[in-house]
């Protein structure tokens, strides 16, 4: 898995580049068919927004997230990603359930 984090109107820090590895990790967790993730880390005005882009097998994952401080951003956009992971992996397995019965449907009408 390759991560990259891109700063604009901020500089990514140690700390803020430990931190969203390990935030990074947590999705692994619940798929780990993950090939890349590219994350930008922005700053308007008041807002510290986060936003990421992965490139999971058969699909293209994106999410925002904005917050007061740039770390609760990150949680936020985290969360998010975690969720739409979780819809992408239940689609995942719920179609290839599906595949399954309809062949065998298919078959028990072809004899």
């Amino acid at each position: 898995m390759q991560i990259d984090i891109t700063g604009h109107h901020v500089e990514v820090t140690p700390l803020l580049d430990n931190y969203i590895k390990d935030k990074v990790t947590r999705l692994k967790r619940h798929f780990n068919q993950v090939l890349n993730i590219h994350i930008i880390l922005e700053v308007q005005k008041h807002n510290n927004k986060a936003e990421a882009s992965l490139n999971v097998s058969g699909n293209h994952i994106f999410a925002n997230a904005t917050g007061h401080d740039m770390y609760a951003a990150i949680d936020f956009l985290a969360d998010k990603l975690d969720r739409q992971i979780l819809k992408h992996k239940e689609k995942i397995r719920s179609h290839h359930r599906n595949e399954g019965n309809h062949r065998n449907i298919d078959m028990g009408q072809m004899i």
